[in-house]
């Protein structure tokens, strides 16, 4: 069986190293998700700044399909549907292209979101 290789950063360092990984998640569950979760804020810290409040948003749906889940093969199961659903399901980025490609994209409407006061 070939041994499994972990991503790498531009400057050549692993990002994950998928064994010590397993091991702090079966060794120390509530390490694992804190280690998790501070390895996600730090790639979303690393992104342009107007794409960070969605990246946390899109990471806020993935926890809760992940929490909501009766296992993790479940989780992994709506989350790969969730994936293919963005890319070919309606408004995905299959049916962006092809309005792209075939001039008639129109991009959304935007809207002024109003703020209002904390009750008090």
């Amino acid at each position: 069986m070939p041994e499994a290789k972990s991503s790498t950063h531009q400057s050549g360092q692993a990002l994950i190293e998928f064994d010590q990984w397993a091991e702090l998640a079966k060794s120390d569950p509530e390490a694992f998700e804190a280690r998790r979760a501070a390895t996600i804020e730090a790639v979303i810290q690393q992104m342009p700044a107007h794409k960070q409040q969605r990246m946390r948003c899109l990471q806020w749906k993935i926890d809760q399909v992940r929490n909501r889940a009766a296992n993790p093969m479940a989780a992994c199961i709506k989350l790969s549907e969730m994936m293919w659903d963005s890319l070919v399901g309606p408004g995905g980025l299959r049916d962006t292209l092809e309005q792209v490609s075939e001039g008639r994209f129109q991009p959304q409407p935007r809207a002024t979101v109003l703020e209002f006061p904390a009750a008090q």
